[in-house]
């Protein structure tokens, strides 16, 4: 108890901590807001059909290409058995890649690798190119990847500090706003095509499972993120 006394009154005095803190805040308002989430979830959306097409590739399927589409929803085919570990996987990828990234970014912001984590982002959009087949896509992740560039290399060490933690916090709240938006959708039967309902009758196992293990890695990934953003290890 005195350990998270300790940790508490170092978030309270620090003005480190404490512009952190706003940073958080000014990413859940981002997410919240019906304003800004509408303009913003793409960014989700990029990296929730990277997940598929990453997972697709590693268990051995082929990846026929990725759309995304400017209401901000996506698609991700692949090739391969259509039942069977490897379907599983890729169905199961997409909602967790996003607050995994996310963490990956806290990490890496939180251990002063900021602009490290900018130039992989870089690089992960600029790999996702080929792969797209749309013209809505290519220009929002040429778009996306272009100004995280920016950034990394012209912007102020603190300005692109404080872009790193942003980015991360939006990736981790964002991770959690599309998992409320489904289940409201699959409440009112508008969701019959789900990821979740994809799984549900391929392995039995209900939907509101998957959609529960889904929560506990967005939660999870925020609560450990979230320490490592606001509370970083002290010297």
């Amino acid at each position: 108890m005195d350990e998270l006394s300790r940790r508490l009154a170092l978030l309270l005095h620090d003005p480190g901590n404490l512009i952190a803190a706003a940073v958080a805040a000014a990413a859940l308002v981002l997410v919240g807001s019906r304003t800004f989430w509408p303009l913003l979830r793409s960014v989700v959306t990029i990296a929730h059909e990277g997940g598929h097409a990453v997972v697709a590739l590693l268990s051995g399927r082929r990846l026929d290409g990725i759309r995304l589409h400017s209401d901000t929803s996506g698609l991700t085919v692949s090739t391969g058995r259509a039942t069977g570990p490897g379907m599983v996987a890729t169905l199961f990828a997409g909602y967790p890649a996003v607050s995994l990234l996310g963490l990956a970014g806290a990490w890496l912001v939180a251990t002063d690798r900021t602009r490290t984590m900018l130039w992989i982002t870089v690089g992960l959009l600029v790999a996702m190119l080929p792969a797209l087949r749309n013209a809505y896509g290519v220009l929002s992740v040429l778009a996306t990847a272009a100004l995280v560039f920016a950034v990394s290399w012209w912007a102020a060490s603190a300005v692109r500090a404080l872009s790193g933690e942003l980015l991360s916090w939006f990736l981790l709240f964002g991770g959690i706003r599309p998992l409320l938006e489904l289940g409201g959708k699959r409440r009112g039967g508008r969701a019959a095509n789900s990821d979740a309902d994809q799984l549900a009758r391929l392995t039995g196992l209900p939907a509101v499972v998957w959609l529960a293990s889904w929560f506990a890695i967005g939660i999870g990934s925020v609560g450990l993120g979230g320490h490592w953003l606001l509370l970083p290890p002290q010297e």
